[in-house]
């Protein structure tokens, strides 16, 4: 059997202290903004249904719609789909070459993506509210 070797390696259990970079900030926010948006589809989908089902279920839908607490989560899942989608078009145009694949590009193409999601999401909320 090998020998064991004891590495000494410096262990930082506080992740208050870890600072991500935007690059990598984005690229989470992309994942959960893809999770938050496959949960919301069933939520919409429900929301849907019951407003087509009958003249009853469209006056149901509505009086659930006017709730400031669903108004808010309709919000939220405008603003995660908008998230997920413009860095999806971010990682297209990398992956087809429009945008170099150099660190400086992707922390500009992360703030822009952050940019033109905040536009989005004050249209979304004027769109809700």
């Amino acid at each position: 059997m090998g020998k064991t070797v004891k590495k000494q390696r410096p262990v930082n259990l506080d992740l208050s202290t870890i600072r991500f970079p935007v690059t990598a900030i984005s690229s989470i926010l992309h994942r959960v903004s893809g999770v938050i948006t496959f949960v919301a589809l069933g939520i919409l989908l429900w929301l849907l249904g019951t407003s087509l089902s009958s003249p009853e279920g469209f006056q149901h839908a509505a009086a659930i719609m006017d709730s400031f607490f669903v108004k808010f989560i309709l919000w939220g899942i405008l603003t995660a789909l908008a998230f997920h989608t413009v860095g999806g078009i971010r990682h297209m145009l990398m992956d087809f070459g429009y945008l170099a694949e150099t660190l400086a590009i992707g922390r500009q193409s992360a703030w822009v993506s952050f940019g033109i999601t905040v536009v989005l999401s004050i249209l979304a909320g004027v769109l809700v509210w």
